[in-house]
């Protein structure tokens, strides 16, 4: 019983590697024939990346990072499967010879295998360098190189080498189906208003489809680079019948459109989908229509502009494992919240507790958050989006130490992360409103604030925001000041230094938030909570080759006797 058991572990394993594997998202092939092909994925909280490369041999392999292309300088390690068991080795190169193995060895091996003539080497480093010979891994393209032999014998290998250029941690997966096409849904002809900040929302159909396609990518299509600040496109209820145009959030139908499908700020990019998602569109999803909202953004009140801009949709019949969606989380914009002139670090939080989404959706489930985008406007520092579960913070989902108004891209997360029904999310904005002489309100304007992080997941689920926001009858009674004028009048007349910043920062964060969800057709659940704590999560320290060996031959034979005492 105890053998076959362990026949069935090993199969389960062997069946759970030939899955999608969330930790590896990325791929790419670094040689003209597709001999050798280098996944990974990383967690840029805790600095490491993981990688697998399969080479068609049943030779040596050899996969490293290079300063100009070549082996002078380049941080190497080499592997194999043996006569004599399985060997890796972290290693330099000063030239073109055999390169030397490094008395520090910091590239962990997970595991090596060879079958069919393939080897497979799956390993993980940190993306620091952790001694002199190793190359740090940065956001900057990098270049990566490989070689292989015919056997074991580790010589020179002659035409099997080759340098590919790869941004290991910005990357954007670009692929051609080849029944690609596309369409554009954008503005058309619009008079740009003479105003300093002006939304213009429009209500379209985007073209109609027998069979679901599935949306792959998103291009930016950008007429006016100096006053288009970001874009939004939104899926409308069925209740939405006519198209429309006209400024938004005045008195538009279209304003209920709230369920995001794409999105676009200011410095971005295209943006492509993980190849096991895509954005459904067409067949069952329906005829429906969809606002596109584009924030202009015109401090000189430049009057006669025309625009077209909006976003280029390429989509496939060939039809992904995933429908994907978007998800908008944190604080709520309204002018209910301020932040206080002559801050140095301001804080605000919007929440957004699971808990609550199967009060809208009948079938809900757990979110595979692959990528995301944060928001806020001129003020903001620093946005942090940290996942709590059972009350504790295990992870943060994103991370913006150095946040650029001028430079807002969705970005890959390095792994597919899983949020439990049942887990919050905690979306922290820092402000720096040292140079502003008055109180900066919450709104739409780009003088005002947002605090938002746009995540990008599957399976899709007919939801369109998990938000909060402090409760203002709270806040004002906390203050002293329970009518809305008082408060408003005791707000803006207050002396603000850093005592007063502090307090009132800290009421903001104490008091109980209305919690708000909502799906795709208007039902939304309000309900309360609190701002929980958010706290660094250290990066993981540098460890040894032989010590990460001995950790996971410890790990395997716990796992092996609890399995046997198990049968």
């Amino acid at each position: 019983m105890g053998q076959f058991s362990l026949v069935l572990l090993l199969l389960s394993v062997q069946w759970s590697c030939a899955q999608e594997d969330p930790l590896l998202p990325f791929s790419e092939h670094l040689d003209p024939e597709h001999n050798v092909r280098l996944k990974w994925g990383f967690d840029e909280i805790q600095g490491t990346i993981l990688f697998e490369l399969t080479v068609n041999t049943s030779g040596w392999v050899g996969f490293g990072f290079s300063p100009k292309g070549g082996m002078t300088g380049a941080d190497i390690v080499i592997g194999g499967v043996g006569p004599k068991g399985s060997y890796f080795t972290d290693r330099h190169a000063g030239g073109n010879s055999m390169p030397t193995v490094d008395q520090q060895q910091n590239y962990k091996l997970l595991s090596l295998t060879e079958s069919d003539g393939k080897t497979v080497m799956k390993f993980q480093r940190s993306t620091e360098s952790c001694d002199e010979n190793d190359l740090p891994i940065t956001n900057l393209p990098m270049k990566l190189i490989y070689a292989y032999g015919q056997s074991d014998d580790i010589v020179y290998h002659s035409n099997r080498r080759g340098t590919k250029e790869v941004n290991l941690l910005k990357y954007m997966p670009r692929v051609n189906p080849p029944n690609s096409k596309y369409f554009d849904m954008t503005m058309v002809n619009f008079t740009v208003p003479d105003k300093q900040t002006y939304y213009h929302c429009k209500i379209m159909k985007a073209p109609t489809f027998d069979r679901k396609q599935h949306i792959y990518r998103i291009e930016p299509f950008i007429t006016n680079f100096d006053l288009v600040h970001h874009l939004l496109l939104y899926r409308c209820p069925p209740s939405v019948t006519e198209p429309s145009e006209a400024e938004c959030y005045t008195k538009l139908k279209g304003d209920l459109c709230m369920e995001t499908t794409a999105v676009w700020g200011v410095g971005g990019g295209d943006f492509e989908l993980p190849e096991m998602a895509g954005l459904p569109i067409g067949g069952n999803v329906g005829d429906v229509f969809y606002r596109l909202e584009v924030h202009y953004n015109n401090p000189n009140k430049s009057a006669g502009r025309v625009d077209n801009s909006g976003l280029r949709f390429y989509y496939t019949s060939e039809l992904r494992q995933h429908d994907a969606a978007v998800l908008g989380t944190g604080l709520v914009v309204a002018p209910g919240y301020a932040i206080p002139p002559k801050a140095k670090s301001f804080l605000t939080y919007g929440l957004c507790d699971t808990a609550y989404i199967p009060q809208v959706l009948e079938t809900p489930h757990d979110l595979q958050v692959f990528s995301l985008m944060m928001h806020t406007h001129l003020a903001g520092r620093k946005v942090r989006v940290g996942h709590f579960r059972g009350g504790k913070q295990i992870d943060f989902l994103a991370v913006d130490e150095n946040y650029d108004f001028e430079y807002q891209d969705v970005t890959n997360l390095g792994k597919t992360k899983t949020v439990k029904l049942g887990d919050k999310l905690l979306v922290e904005c820092t402000y720096n409103t040292e140079n502003r002489t008055t109180l900066t309100w919450g709104g739409l304007s780009t003088s005002e604030e947002m605090c938002l992080a746009f995540l990008f997941y599957y399976p899709a689920m007919n939801l369109s925001g998990c938000m909060s926001f402090p409760n203002v009858t709270t806040l004002r009674s906390e203050m002293g000041s329970p009518s809305l004028n008082a408060w408003r009048n005791m707000m803006n007349n207050m002396t603000w230094n850093d005592t007063s910043i502090n307090q009132y920062q800290q009421t903001l964060k104490r008091i109980d938030q209305l919690v708000i969800i909502a799906d795709s057709f208007t039902n939304i659940s309000r309900k309360t909570g609190t701002i929980p704590d958010l706290k660094v999560i250290p990066p993981a320290p540098c460890m040894s080759g032989c010590a990460i060996k001995s950790l996971a031959l410890i790990s395997m034979l716990l796992c092996l006797a609890v399995h046997w005492t198990s049968s």
